[in-house]
This record gives C-alpha cells, structure tokens and sequence, in this order.
C-alpha cells in the first residue's frame, strides 16, 4: 500500500509537504533567484551552448561567451526539504512539486 508522507505538526494539524519534482527548462531565464532562496543546495546554474549541451557556470568568473542561455536545473533533488521557496519566488512559474509516496 503506498501512502503520502505527512507531518503531524505541534498544533495537530496535519502536512502534506511537496518537494521538488521538475522544472521547466524552456521556461527558465536563469535569473538565480529559486538559487539563492533554497536553503539545502538543491539546484545548480548551467550554461547551455548552441549545441544545447550542458556548460557548469563559474559563479566567480561568469564568462557568457562559452554558452547561449543560462539556466537552472535540479541537482540534488533529494536534498529537497519541501519549502517550495523556488517555486514561490520563480518569476517564470518553472517549478512543480508532488508529495513523496511512502
């Protein structure tokens, strides 16, 4: 039988939380703010050159001319701790979440 994870929180109210389940790449502009807002690590800024390959961006000598367009990707998805801060603060709406199955 496969269940949602729920908290039951001090009030005895009851917490579905959502985590992080894709984002929409074509969407994305790369703007960094989901970035800086998660507090786990959970996402990673990449270049994508003409070839639509990925290029690791150096956040201390962003060199724009290896790639056409930056964006966000999900790196470490099970760092996530369901906030939905990236999600919330995501001007373009690239995010969705799903409660973990148990």
């Amino acid at each position: 039988m496969i269940n949602t994870f729920n908290v039951t929180l001090p009030s005895g109210a009851t917490w579905t939380p959502t985590f992080v389940a894709a984002l929409n790449e074509e969407k994305c502009i790369g703007c960094g703010r989901c970035f800086k807002v998660c507090p786990r690590g959970v996402l990673e800024l990449v270049g994508l050159n003409e070839d639509g390959e990925r290029i690791r961006v150096d956040l201390d000598d962003d060199d724009d001319e290896e790639y056409e367009k930056k964006v966000m990707t999900i790196a470490h998805q099970e760092l996530c701790i369901g906030c939905t801060a990236c999600s919330r603060i995501c001007p373009k709406k690239c995010y969705s979440h799903a409660a973990a199955l148990v």
